[in-house]
């Protein structure tokens, strides 16, 4: 948060993530909201999780998807993580989930 409060050049670089796939998802909308409402030294990469396949260890030991492999640089490249998601069955979405399950893999 440094670079924020000292109002450095450098830009502080958010991946965010809506946690419903629905092309109408009120949180895509709420990512987009903090875009517009976010100080100028902040730059945002809404990440898609759209195209993830379940996560499966047999998968992963034949090689991280392409779609996985760029998604987990993008966070590792990040200096925060803001997901918006909506609530299902009191609980995350099953997509957020995976996509979870998938960036926490080494």
């Amino acid at each position: 948060m440094d670079k924020i409060a000292e109002g450095t050049q450098d830009k502080f670089k958010i991946a965010a993530i809506a946690g419903s796939l629905r092309k109408g998802s009120y949180n895509r909308m709420l990512l987009n909201a903090a875009i517009e409402l976010a100080p100028e030294n902040m730059e945002f990469d809404i990440l898609s999780i759209d195209d993830f396949p379940l996560f499966d260890h047999d998968v992963l030991d034949a090689g991280t998807p392409k779609p996985v492999a760029e998604f987990r640089s993008k966070i590792k490249a990040a200096d925060a993580l803001l997901i918006s998601t909506p609530e299902y069955n009191h609980s995350i979405p099953g997509v957020l989930k995976n996509a979870i399950d998938w960036a926490s893999r080494p």
